[in-house]
């Protein structure tokens, strides 16, 4: 799979979810709603990988990639998922955009990455700053909602220790194998924990989103966005692609707009610019030091 290609679709993809998520919570309980959406990419995945002869190994170094890998897929989803009960879809990606720095950390404690220069945390710092300003309207924090905004602080932060661990572990696997042997260890994760929380089996109303939102994440949020983000976590670094959580507001912002006539704010225009600014300064920053000297002497 060609690194460009993936990486957007991994942005395309988490764009999305967000909103997925909220849709098929609608009728179902949210961790039933997310065990039936890794069930069927699990048996889709299934398929392929037998269908493409790709090896899945069940030991070594393999199966510590899965466990690690388990913290994003089904500790840090089962906490998304519960928590777009209680705040905006929107908000999930505002606080998924603190996986960059949160990764940068990580990476430089677990993975003995390069210290980042200087430039690259402006950056994150301008960009965080364009987040904030993007969802301004939805940082009120009360009742209920406190208990959402935890929730999903404790996500983003499994979601970008899994990152981080994956890649230290290094098993190499395939990133089709990757996915698949996550997804099949986190069902019976996600039949507990539905089976203790709610254990009622519902009427599936085709009428409602839900279905259809299950649907769409297990085969392009589960497969489909997996399979990409894996394979470009083996060939960039765990803070690169954690930018990803960066860009994904902007486009979810539009698609509201584009889609289901939402508004348009100043602040939302100010806080898409200050995202792109910071993005900018985070790959191009480096080569402004040159630029700058030239023009003092």
């Amino acid at each position: 799979m060609h690194i460009p290609a993936a990486y957007l679709t991994v942005v395309v993809v988490w764009t999305t979810t967000p909103l997925g998520i909220a849709f098929s919570g609608a009728t179902l309980h949210p961790i039933l709603a997310a065990g039936v959406r890794m069930l069927i990419a699990a048996v889709l995945g299934l398929v392929l990988i037998r269908v493409l002869g790709i090896p899945l190994r069940w030991r070594g170094a393999a199966l510590k990639s899965y466990s690690w890998a388990l913290l994003g897929v089904y500790a840090a989803l089962s906490l998304s998922y519960a928590a777009a009960q209680f705040v905006p879809s929107g908000l999930i990606s505002v606080l998924y955009g603190l996986s960059p720095m949160l990764s940068a950390v990580l990476g430089q404690w677990l993975l003995n990455e390069p210290v980042m220069p200087r430039h690259k945390w402006l950056a994150c710092g301008v960009a965080l700053t364009g987040l904030v300003l993007l969802f301004q309207d939805d940082l009120t924090v009360a009742g209920e909602r406190l208990i959402g905004l935890l929730m999903l602080l404790a996500a983003v932060l499994l979601f970008s220790l899994s990152a981080v661990m994956v890649k230290k572990t290094d098993a190499q696997c395939h990133p089709l194998a990757q996915t698949v042997g996550t997804l099949v260890l986190s069902l019976p994760l996600f039949a507990l924990t539905w089976w203790l929380l709610d254990g009622t089996v519902p009427t599936v109303d085709w009428a409602s989103p839900s279905p259809w939102a299950v649907l769409y994440l297990a085969v392009f949020g589960s497969l489909l966005g997996f399979v990409s983000y894996y394979h470009v976590l083996r060939h960039l670094s765990a803070t690169t692609v954690a930018l990803v959580t960066l860009i994904t507001p902007v486009f979810a912002l539009y698609l509201g707009f584009w889609f289901n006539g939402e508004a348009l704010t100043v602040a939302m225009l100010q806080g898409s610019g200050l995202i792109l600014l910071g993005l900018g300064l985070f790959f191009f920053g480096a080569r402004l030091r040159p630029v700058a000297k030239v023009a003092a002497s």
